[in-house]
């Protein structure tokens, strides 16, 4: 289990992690979401033992993790951490990064363990080529399968799919997540992408300038959101007056709706006017105003600009 026990780091005299507390059981797969600069890097860095703390423990098992003041070499030998640099070395082939850290004492597992990390990432056609001569997308996919090669005990991901296409970055999520959840690895994943946690993490943490303020189930997080802020971390959302949508005696609570929620009716209690349609593909996302506030809902075609629309909870 890794156990982050009441930690706090601060960079000179910036206060960047505050009171941070959480455990992992082995296996899990956890997404770290949250706003830029709220600290998700800043956390996974810590957890490696890039940096020293200011007050707080983090165990894995009986392992201690430290810092630079406790290690020549930084890091912990049973964790990986994949950043946004992907510090490959351009003159080397995509098979010799991988094989980078592997033994060569025996060359047939070497061989065979590159080509089933290159089958991963789908990277098998370029194994050949010189890391160079690879896009950003192609690099990070060879930086992940390098990260895999001594298979970890723990595995941190900063933005690991943010540089490679949606096509690519789906099947990749698919073979990774299934690869390491067969072999045990411990993971986290620190991502914009709501993606990553709605589909693959057991669990999500949600940062915000700093501080955990909330933590569990990624669905219950998403149908049940404390705040706007954790809403809107998995899209657009609006924050409307219950009353304003439906009738009811003595309520006039707010209350969060994704925009998949709202529905045109004919004699729905909201009135808004359109303002764009945008194309989604299978739906059109609607973006309209009511009592001057923009609200967002979705519809199977678009609609014309400045049309009165009723809407009603779906």
């Amino acid at each position: 289990m890794l156990q982050v026990q009441n930690i706090s780091f601060a960079y000179i005299d910036k206060l960047v992690l505050r009171n941070i507390h959480f455990n992992i059981k082995k296996g899990q797969n956890i997404a770290i979401i949250g706003e830029s600069g709220c600290g998700k890097s800043t956390l996974l860095k810590v957890i490696y033992g890039l940096y020293d703390l200011e007050e707080g423990t983090i165990f894995w098992n009986e392992n201690e993790i430290l810092g630079p003041k406790a290690h020549l070499v930084p890091g912990m030998p049973f964790i990986k951490y994949l950043s946004q640099d992907f510090d490959l070395m351009p003159y080397i082939t995509v098979a010799e990064n991988v094989g980078k850290f592997l033994s060569n004492i025996h060359k047939d597992q070497k061989e065979a363990r590159i080509q089933e990390l290159l089958e991963i990432v789908e990277m098998m056609d370029y194994a050949d080529v010189k890391a160079q001569y690879l896009s950003g997308g192609q690099q990070q996919r060879v930086a992940l399968a390098r990260a895999l090669a001594l298979e970890p005990e723990i595995l941190l991901l900063d933005e690991p799919f943010s540089h490679i296409d949606n096509f690519r970055k789906n099947a990749l999520r698919r073979n990774l997540f299934a690869y390491l959840k067969a072999k045990g690895v411990t993971c986290m994943v620190a991502t914009h992408d709501s993606t990553d946690a709605l589909s693959f993490a057991d669990e999500t943490i949600v940062l915000h300038k700093g501080e955990i303020i909330d933590m569990g189930d990624s669905q219950s997080l998403y149908e049940n959101p404390i705040n706007k802020y954790v809403a809107s971390l998995f899209g657009e959302v609006n924050e409307l007056q219950l009353s304003d949508i439906v009738v009811v005696d003595g309520i006039d609570e707010q209350v969060l709706l994704y925009p998949h929620q709202l529905k045109v009716v004919e004699n729905g209690l909201m009135q808004v006017v359109v303002k764009q349609s945008y194309f989604k593909g299978s739906y059109y996302l609607i973006k309209a105003v009511f009592n001057r506030k923009v609200v967002f809902f979705e519809h199977e075609t678009a609609l014309p600009l400045n049309e009165e629309v009723r809407l009603m909870i779906a």
